[in-house]
């Protein structure tokens, strides 16, 4: 041993203890109790995560959102979108690896995924597959009443297998299913475009209905809803038809809704899916007693009307659900007046209007804002625009990821008051948590108390963003 270890080693416990006193005592970070995620219009800041703490009180200086725990209301099925035949085909024509990671990021339930929890498919092809097909296809002048040449190969090719890897992210994702068109020998005008339903083929149709969630189910996805006709009194697209709330209640009454019990069939039956302009269609669907008997609930667009018109088929019919299943962002909107508009309006103001659900349209598109049908929406922007294996988010990925997020199926929304220019709706999760999504509609900074139960939250936003508070 050499003669100066022993002074080697003093000096060497004196350095040591030098640096940990220099330090001090190690004092773990706090963990605040309320998160606080924004987006702003800016999108300085996008789904920006930060905490804060519970205030003393109440600051009297700024307004106060009331939170009423006690008095629950609708129960929350999920957020989402359309994931059209198109936004599949790009999907499925990324790489294994690219893909995986978008749909993780979509659909994954960690801190990194958005937590997507409903998604809305067609039923043949939308105006958003790059082609026209139904399941059950013939030369001109043939019928089929009994569906011997039904397929859904085309579904095989690109969306049911990517709905069977999201399913393995998200098992409890929900599927709603609607229909652009029947097969046009089923139609009036033999034409994908426009046209009715022939009466001699409701039962046809029917079955139709019947063999695609049967198909579906064989795959290992259970379609939980569907639409009897997407956009009933919008013709003019491709593909499309036509149906009346008098035709439509008789298909639901004597056709539909006995082919489903007959088969044993528990999906649930939604009608109108069309714009907030006409609350009087599912009103006079539901006012058939034959009808109602097999119908869950109603859907709406609002691509005309506002929201209050779920409220009035609510006032209605108060045992039926709601839905909002459809409102699209297109190439010549902004970034800023989509995010205010839709979370005022889809998030905010749907939920505050009895809706389960709250969908934004395509999941995808590509630089071109295709694929899409001969007369298809060629101006449609997804929620994530995919170039190869790139996938480029959008101002949808926000509006619905304030809201899938933390909202989680299961959720029941709560009591909250208007208060000035902070449009607001509040949730309580099936862990117990709470939710407030709040949107900041003035052009200034505002700050404003958060009063649930005995507590209170004292916080701010930069004007023109939305915050989601979890606690």
């Amino acid at each position: 041993m050499s003669k100066y270890f022993p002074i080697l080693l003093l000096i060497s416990i004196l350095s040591c203890k030098s640096k940990k006193d220099d330090v001090g005592p190690i004092i773990p970070t706090p963990t605040l109790p309320v998160e606080l995620w924004t987006t702003s219009a800016d999108q300085t800041n996008l789904l920006y995560k930060k905490s804060l703490d519970f205030a003393t009180g109440q600051d009297d200086r700024f307004t106060t959102i009331q939170i009423d725990t006690t008095l629950e209301l609708q129960p929350i099925e999920g957020f989402g979108y359309t994931m059209t035949g198109g936004s599949a085909m790009l999907l499925h024509q990324m790489g294994s690896t690219e893909r995986a990671a978008l749909l993780k990021e979509f659909f994954g339930n960690d801190s990194a995924s958005i937590g997507v929890s409903y998604l809305r498919l067609s039923i043949g092809a939308s105006d958003l597959d790059a082609t026209v097909f139904s399941y059950d296809d013939l030369p001109a002048g043939q019928t089929d009443p009994n569906l011997e040449h039904f397929s859904i190969a085309k579904d095989e090719e690109h969306l049911i297998p990517v709905l069977k890897e999201i399913l393995a992210i998200n098992p409890n994702i929900k599927f709603m299913g609607s229909p652009w068109s029947p097969p046009t020998w089923m139609k009036t005008n033999g034409n994908s475009k426009g046209g009715n339903l022939k009466p001699d083929f409701y039962s046809a149709y029917a079955q139709y209905f019947v063999k695609y969630i049967q198909a579906y189910k064989a795959h290992g996805i259970t379609i939980d809803a569907i639409t009897p006709q997407n956009e009933p009194h919008h013709p003019g697209n491709n593909p499309s038809m036509q149906m009346l709330s008098d035709q439509q209640a008789d298909f639901i009454k004597n056709h539909l809704g006995p082919a489903f019990q007959a088969a044993g069939i528990s999906t649930k039956i939604i009608v109108w899916d069309h714009n907030c302009d006409e609350p009087n269609y599912p009103i006079e669907v539901l006012n058939d007693a034959g009808a109602k008997q097999f119908v869950h609930g109603s859907a709406f667009h609002m691509y005309g009307g506002d929201e209050g018109a779920l409220s009035t088929v609510h006032d209605a019919h108060p045992d039926k659900a709601l839905y909002f299943t459809e409102q699209w962002t297109g190439k010549n909107g902004s970034f800023d007046g989509d995010l205010q508009w839709h979370v005022r309006h889809i998030i905010i103001g749907t939920m505050r209007n009895w809706s389960r659900v709250a969908l934004e349209w395509n999941f995808a598109n590509d630089p071109n804002f295709g694929p899409h049908t001969p007369g298809g929406c060629t101006e449609c922007r997804g929620a994530v625009t995919i170039n190869g294996n790139t996938a480029t988010k959008n101002v949808s990925y926000y509006i619905i990821g304030q809201a899938s997020k933390f909202v989680t199926p299961g959720s029941v929304r709560l009591t909250s008051n208007l208060s000035g220019s902070l449009p607001n709706v509040a949730f309580k999760r099936p862990d117990g948590k709470k939710v407030l999504i709040v949107l900041n509609e003035d052009t200034n900074l505002q700050s404003f108390n958060i009063q649930t139960g005995s507590r209170f939250i004292t916080a701010s936003l930069t004007g023109k963003s939305v915050g989601t508070f979890v606690w």
